[in-house]
């Protein structure tokens, strides 16, 4: 018997949303965060597609996400879109804020979006890809929880804190790219512990501040932050710009506030959105169509074009189907099972 399962992305989806039922999601969140997940599975990036119905269903368990909240809508300033997302999962807070986001864009050239008081545990690139898709330029960042040491440190202060940027372009494939300021995902780290396998030295250090490729000893000591200073410097921006300044959590604060609970981060989440035209009026068009080449540019020397892996992997996966790990899939169904 194989170790894998293949699945067509219906079947990701109806496999998602009815482990999602099954752990006690009201039926909102369901549709929102399935997608997510399909998203993660489609486009090649396993930490991020139903690995991560482990996750949703932990923090459901322990009480960290409101299975039920409605967020709420607000317009605090004209370029200003605000959603209280009651305590539930991210993904339906910015559904409920997108459309109102898009129209203060195309109203005032520019606007942000705050996303409070939501549990978040998915990629950003979904984010990021719906608004290019309505022909913004969009930008996303949140903090998680304190994983992550600063350069030159051994003590997490940070979290993970990716940075989301999507560009459109001609074609059904934008610019569009999505990484933690960390050297890794943490689902990476915990791919690698399920799975029994080292990891790169550089990516985190165990308790006592030494470089490990024992996933489960960095989980319980430190990652890394990407580039160094560079990166703790990026990492940083984050917490501040996603934390205090929409008043919601930094990574200490959420993972105090998780309480030993393990659940998903505890916080905020800014997203910026640009009208192009909202500084070049009808040559809008014109000027994008020079970004392309930069683009070739890249690639025609060979370079991979960042988010071009992940376009790769959808165009075989919407036509083939997905490869899902056979023991992935029952660990889901036990852990759904006894939520039951």
């Amino acid at each position: 018997m194989s170790d894998t399962v293949r699945m067509t992305l219906d079947e990701v989806r109806d496999y998602a949303r009815a482990t999602l039922r099954r752990v006690g999601l009201s039926e909102p969140h369901v549709v929102a965060v399935a997608e997510t997940m399909v998203a993660g599975e489609r486009d090649g990036c396993g930490s991020h597609g139903l690995y991560r119905l482990l996750v949703a269903a932990h923090s459901v368990a322990s009480g960290v996400v409101v299975p039920d909240a409605v967020p709420v809508l607000s317009r605090p300033k004209p370029a200003l879109v605000r959603v209280d997302g009651q305590g539930g999962f991210a993904q339906l807070a910015f559904e409920t804020g997108r459309e109102a986001l898009v129209e203060a864009t195309r109203a005032n050239g520019i606007a942000a979006m705050a996303l409070n008081n939501i549990v978040h545990f998915a990629a950003l690139w979904p984010e990021v890809e719906a608004l290019v898709a309505d022909g913004l330029v969009a930008l996303a960042f949140t903090p998680s929880h304190a994983w992550v040491a600063p350069a030159g440190g051994t003590k997490p202060v940070f979290g993970t804190n990716p940075i989301a940027f999507g560009w459109p372009r001609p074609g059904p494939n934008p610019f569009v790219f999505d990484f933690a300021t960390s050297m890794v995902a943490r689902g990476e780290i915990e791919l690698h512990r399920r799975a029994g396998k080292a990891i790169p030295t550089d990516w985190g250090i165990d308790a006592d501040g030494n470089p490990s490729a024992d996933a489960q000893a960095v989980l319980a000591g430190a990652m890394r932050t990407f580039g160094g200073h560079k990166g703790s410097a990026l990492a940083a921006m984050v917490e501040l710009i996603a934390g205090p300044l929409i008043g919601d959590l930094t990574s200490a604060e959420s993972i105090a506030r998780d309480a030993g609970r393990k659940g998903s981060p505890i916080g905020g989440e800014l997203i910026l959105a640009i009208d192009p035209a909202g500084f070049l009026g009808d040559a809008a068009a014109d000027h994008l169509a020079r970004a392309e080449a930069m683009f070739e540019a890249i690639e025609g020397q060979g370079a991979r074009l960042p988010g071009s892996r992940r376009h790769a992997a959808r165009a075989v996966s919407e036509r083939e189907g997905v490869r899902v790990s056979r023991a992935l899939l029952t660990d889901i169904d036990a852990v759904a099972g006894k939520a039951k």
